[in-house]
C-alpha cells in the first residue's frame, strides 16, 4: 500500500536491523571524492554557495564521521552530506547484505522477534475483539480492522490511556518485526478536533504525522499518502470516485478508462523504459477511441520519471504547434562514460539507441573532464505532421511527486494550446539529471548521482521550484475528487 511514495524520485533505501560496523570516515572520503569528480551538478552548486561554505560543510561532516562506527548511522550521515547540493537525483543507498531481510540484517527471524519482544502491547482476546467489531454500527470511524501490507491492524478507542484517543495493534503480520498485539500506531485528537498519528515503522522507530484524515469510510490517509490503511471490517460501501482513485494509484501498468460521456482518463504510473512497451501498446489499441473523444485527462500523479522515450507516443494526441526542447550537457569522466557502455550492452535497447550510445561514447571519450553536448544543437524543435481535432481539451493531473522525466514531459506538453496542467506544483528535480550509480569499495553503499546539466540553467531552473499548475487544487479538494473536478473544468461553457 505504500507504493504511492516511491513514484516521484529515487527513494533513500535503508535496511534497518541489528547494528553492523563500518569505517564511516573512509566511506565519507570515497563519497566526496567520487561526487566531486563525477557529478554534473557539483561545480554548479559550489559556484552558488562558495568554496568556503563547502569547506566548512566537509569539516563538520568529517568530525561527525570520525565518531560513527554503526552502519545505519553512517548511512544517514552520508545522505545528510548530500543535501548540501540538492534534494533529488542524488542518493546514497545502503547495499543489501543478502537475498532476504534476515540475511540483510545478519539475523534470523527468531533473533528479530527477540529484539522487539518488549515493545508495547495492547492485550485483547481475539474473540472479544471479533465480537466488538461485529457490533460496530454504521460510521465506525477509526475503529475496526485495517490493512497496510504486510500488516493487519486492529484499531480501538483507548479509554485506558488518557494520552491517546485510539490505539492500533497488530492482528496479523507476515513480517517477523511485528508480532500479534504489539502497538503499531496511536491516534491523537487535538482541542480543535483534528487528528494526528504516531506510526511505528518496521524497526519500531516512531514517525509522527500531523494530519490524519478519512478518504470516505474505508481509507485512512496519514502524511499525504505516506501511510494508507484500507478497511477490512466492518465492511462499508466505498464511494466510486474513492475506489477509482486508489485503484489508479496502485496500478503498476498504464490504463485507459472512460470517466464521462466525452472524457477519457489515461493513467501513466511511470515513464520507466520498461513501461514504454505497455504505454505504446495501450495507445495503439485505443487510437481510434482517443481520436474520437473530446476530452482527455492524463494522470501522472506519483509518476517519478523514467525515460523520455516512454512518453513519445503520447505527444501526437497533444500536438498543436512545434515543440521546443532545451538540451543537456554531459560531464565526461571515465566512470560516467560507462553508462554508454551499459546502454550498448542492454538487450532491451533498440538498435537506434545502441547506435546513439556508441557515437556518444566516442565523442565523450575525446573530451574527458569537460561538459559535452551530444546533440547537434542546444535547442531542438519537434514538428509533427498532424494536428488531431480530438482530443480537443487535455488536462494533465500533477502533484509534488512528479519529477525528472515526468517534468520534462510536462515542459513539452504545456506548449500545446490544448493542454492545461491541473493539481499542485511538481517535485522540482530536473535540471541536474540522468542518474548513474557506483558501489563503494566497502561494498556497503551505492551512490546514485547525475551525469548531465540542463542548458536551461540559470534562466529557467526547475530544481527546488517545480512546475506550477494552470489550475491549482487546494487542500479542500481531496485527491480522490480531482478527476471529477477536472471533468467539470473541461466541460465548463
Amino acid at each position: 500500500m505504500k507504493k504511492l511514495i516511491i513514484l516521484i524520485i529515487l527513494v533513500q533505501l535503508s535496511h534497518n536491523g541489528f547494528s553492523q560496523t563500518c569505517d564511516c570516515s573512509s566511506n565519507l572520503k570515497w563519497l566526496t571524492e567520487t561526487f566531486e569528480k563525477n557529478d554534473a551538478g557539483f561545480q554548479y552548486v559550489i559556484e552558488i554557495k562558495g568554496e568556503n561554505s563547502y569547506a566548512a560543510h566537509n569539516e563538520l561532516y568529517d568530525e561527525k564521521a570520525s565518531k560513527i562506527s554503526d552502519l545505519n548511522e553512517c548511512h544517514k550521515l552520508l545522505n545528510d552530506w548530500t543535501e548540501f547540493f540538492r534534494k533529488g537525483h542524488l542518493n546514497v543507498q545502503l547495499m543489501p547484505q543478502g537475498e532476504n531481510t534476515s540475511e540483510q540484517t545478519g539475523s534470523s527471524d527468531k533473533e528479530i522477534i527477540e529484539k522487539y519482544k518488549n515493545s508495547e502491547q495492547f492485550k485483547i482476546e481475539k474473540q472479544e475483539f471479533d465480537n466488538y467489531v461485529e457490533k460496530l454500527g454504521n460510521n465506525p470511524g477509526f475503529e475496526g480492522v485495517w490493512f497496510s501490507e504486510p500488516y493487519t491492524i486492529g484499531i480501538l478507542k483507548d479509554d485506558k490511556n488518557p494520552n491517546r484517543e485510539y490505539v492500533g495493534f497488530i492482528v496479523n503480520s507476515t513480517s517477523p518485526y511485528w508480532q500479534e498485539n504489539q502497538v503499531k500506531l496511536e491516534i491523537f485528537k487535538s482541542n480543535e478536533g483534528e487528528y494526528s498519528m504516531k506510526y511505528y515503522m518496521r524497526d519500531h522507530s516512531a514517525q509522527d504525522f500531523e494530519i490524519v484524515e478519512f478518504y470516505g469510510k474505508n481509507y485512512i490517509n496519514a502524511g499525504s499518502g505516506f501511510i494508507i490503511l484500507k478497511r477490512v471490517l466492518p465492511q462499508e460501501k466505498t464511494e466510486a470516485n474513492i475506489e477509482r482513485y486508489f485503484n489508479s494509484m496502485y496500478s503498476n501498468k498504464p490504463f485507459i478508462e472512460k470517466v464521462s460521456d466525452n472524457t477519457l482518463l489515461l493513467k501513466v504510473p511511470s515513464f520507466s523504459y520498461s513501461n514504454k512497451k505497455y504505454i505504446d501498446s495501450l495507445l495503439n489499441s485505443n487510437d481510434n477511441l482517443i481520436k474520437s473523444t473530446e476530452n482527455l485527462i492524463i494522470d501522472v500523479r506519483y509518476n517519478g520519471g523514467g525515460a523520455d522515450a516512454s512518453y513519445e507516443g503520447i505527444k501526437p494526441y497533444l500536438y498543436t504547434n512545434p515543440i521546443r526542447g532545451i538540451g543537456v550537457a554531459y560531464l565526461s569522466t571515465e566512470l560516467n562514460n560507462k553508462r554508454m557502455v551499459d546502454f550498448i550492452n542492454d538487450p532491451d535497447r533498440s538498435n537506434d539507441d545502441k547506435k546513439w550510445a556508441k557515437e556518444s561514447l566516442n565523442k565523450l571519450n575525446k573530451h574527458i573532464g569537460e561538459f559535452v553536448n551530444l546533440d547537434e544543437s542546444i535547442v531542438s524543435i519537434d514538428t509533427l505532421k498532424n494536428v488531431y481535432p480530438n482530443p480537443k481539451n487535455v488536462a494533465i493531473l500533477i502533484n509534488r511527486y512528479c519529477g525528472s522525466t515526468t517534468e520534462q514531459f510536462l515542459l513539452e506538453a504545456k506548449q500545446s494550446k490544448k493542454v492545461k496542467l491541473v493539481g499542485t506544483t511538481t517535485a522540482g528535480v530536473l535540471d541536474i539529471s540522468n542518474m548513474y550509480n557506483i558501489i563503494s569499495p566497502s561494498k556497503k553503499f551505492k551512490l546514485w548521482y547525475s551525469l548531465s546539466k540542463s542548458y536551461r540553467i540559470p534562466e529557467m531552473t526547475i530544481d527546488g521550484k517545480g512546475i506550477q499548475p494552470d489550475y491549482y487544487f487546494d487542500k479542500t479538494i481531496k485527491p480522490y475528487e480531482w478527476i471529477d473536478k477536472t471533468i467539470e473544468i473541461l466541460n465548463y461553457k
